[in-house]
């Protein structure tokens, strides 16, 4: 290794005043220098800039022996420079290692990179004289999804466990956490109403101290969002969806366990809960964050009054009546503005615009940040998270993305189109969903699954990624985890194994 970059590693770990040495005119130089050295906007500071001497060095043979460093694809020099890229990245000053180790990055290069989920950081300068223009107030801090571990600034006290209704199967473990969360942790746990009413825990008398002691609330009535610090549900994927749905802002760590049909969504065995919510208890738990989907829609009640036939005793109820029977929201969800009510839901899974009942092809406006993009016409769309990803739009035929990857999927349902695939959007972008013009009847749309209502002419839906994602605690990591799901509930992949060939020269390829 070049001794002028095996010093300036050995300077920057130790944080030593030396004096720096001589740097050269190159990026090579100027992107091993200190971070103080280098500015938001990426413009280097008055003592990393070359001197009118150091342009006229360049044209010595240390020059040429650099460009001949830069082309060397893989080298050590690039490997270093990429191991010095991710030093700079917040988050991962835990895992520096002695100037010493970084003597030989072909070795250590490999296994640092296996538990870093993002790429490498971006270089911002491209070729001499080009870079990106500088916007201090797009400066953002990235954490590596591989180091995102669950730690609590209070010991947890409530827990909200939600149970799958009208499962005789799981009223067994149900009695058996509460249990234990109540007799042996001290805790407050927190259950539906209907589920604490069932009657095959009203008959139980030994389980009637543990369910005076539970705490009940009903669902757009009670809000718990500020009060719960731990969720733990017992059945399939749908427990977690209607975990996400009863916190519309911050949500609390989620713990699944595998009880329902399906699963992809809870990787926890329940033979082994009491150490698997012990270590929880205990925090430094790898969580998954699953984006949700933040959705506003805009109906237009003004032209929809203009529509509808003259009925007296509809007009003479009250406004939150009229809204009810519109199919909106509970109020508390709603609100007036401007003749227009809007309705703002955070989804996990994805938002499903279809033609409902009607014959005629969904004809519906796809916009993306003000702009028209397209206009589908079929069965529907769907936007989904990279959650969703593996649900409905799986079965459209759309990719599957890990809930790491920030992104918007759109999937058209039966296109009648030919050239109508799904495609993938940035996370920030905000998508705009509209009737056509020249569509022949409304449209229906759905949130994960709940709350189906009908859209209107006049109506719009925006959609964009919520700052809410769910925290999903990982049994083992935000990797196995996704993939075990992918083989164990969807076989993602299943085949066959095809047998080798017992002599080689049975082959056809190697005939003559």
């Amino acid at each position: 290794m070049d001794p002028r970059f095996k010093s300036k590693l050995s300077k920057r770990n130790s944080n030593s005043k030396m004096e720096r040495s001589e740097a050269s005119s190159s990026s090579v130089s100027a992107a091993v220098t200190d971070r103080d050295m280098v500015r938001p906007s990426g413009q280097l500071s008055e003592s990393a800039r070359p001197s009118k001497n150091r342009e006229h060095q360049s044209k010595s043979p240390r020059r040429r022996r650099k460009g001949t460093r830069l082309q060397q694809r893989g080298g050590d020099h690039e490997q270093l420079l990429w191991e010095i890229e991710r030093r700079r990245l917040p988050g991962q000053h835990e895992h520096l290692e002695p100037s010493g180790s970084a003597s030989d990055p072909t070795e250590s290069s490999p296994k640092r990179r296996a538990h870093f989920l993002h790429g490498p950081y971006p270089a911002t300068h491209f070729g001499p004289k080009a870079c990106i223009l500088p916007n201090p107030t797009s400066v953002m801090h990235i954490q590596d999804p591989a180091s995102q571990r669950l730690t609590w600034n209070k010991p947890p006290v409530n827990v909200l466990v939600i149970r799958k209704i009208r499962d005789e199967s799981l009223v067994e473990p149900f009695k058996e956490l509460c249990r234990f969360l109540v007799e042996e942790k001290q805790m407050m746990v927190y259950v539906e109403r209907r589920v604490a009413d069932d009657a095959s825990l009203s008959k139980d008398e030994a389980f009637g101290s543990i369910r005076n002691q539970l705490c009940t609330f009903r669902e757009g009535f009670d809000d718990i969002s500020d009060c719960i610090d731990l969720i733990i549900c017992l059945g399939g994927d749908g427990t977690l969806l209607y975990a996400s749905s009863l916190f519309q802002g911050s949500v609390p760590p989620v713990m699944a366990f595998h009880l329902g049909s399906l699963g992809f969504l809870t990787p926890f065995k329940f033979e082994s809960y009491k150490t698997e919510v012990a270590k929880v208890f205990e925090g430094n738990a790898a969580i998954t964050l699953r984006s949700r989907l933040k959705v506003k829609v805009v109906k237009d009640m003004l032209q929809r009054e203009g529509q509808q036939p003259h009925d007296p005793e509809r007009q003479q109820q009250p406004p939150q009546q009229q809204q009810q029977h519109n199919g909106l929201l509970p109020p508390g969800h709603a609100h007036s503005e401007a003749g227009k009510v809007t309705l703002q839901l955070q989804v996990l899974n994805e938002v499903v615009v279809d033609r409902g009942p009607s014959s005629y092809l969904s004809n519906v406006d796809l916009y993306l940040d003000g702009r028209l993009i397209t206009s589908v016409q079929g069965d529907g769309v769907i936007v989904s998270t990279p959650t969703g990803s593996t649900a409905y739009a799986a079965a459209a035929g759309a990719s599957m993305i890990h809930p790491n990857v920030p992104a918007i999927m759109v999937t058209p349902i039966c296109p009648h189109s030919l050239s109508f695939r799904p495609i993938v959007v940035p996370a920030g972008v905000e998508l705009m969903i509209t009737l056509s013009p020249e569509a022949r009847n409304t449209a229906w749309v759905s949130f994960d699954g709940r709350k189906r209502q009908e859209i209107q002419f006049g109506d719009c839906i925006k959609i964009t990624t919520s700052c809410y994602p769910v925290p999903s605690i990982c049994c083992h990591d935000l990797v196995y985890d996704w993939f075990e799901s992918l083989a164990q509930c969807l076989h993602w992949n299943v085949r066959k194994r095809q047998a080798r060939l017992a002599d080689a020269s049975d082959s056809s390829d190697t005939e003559n």
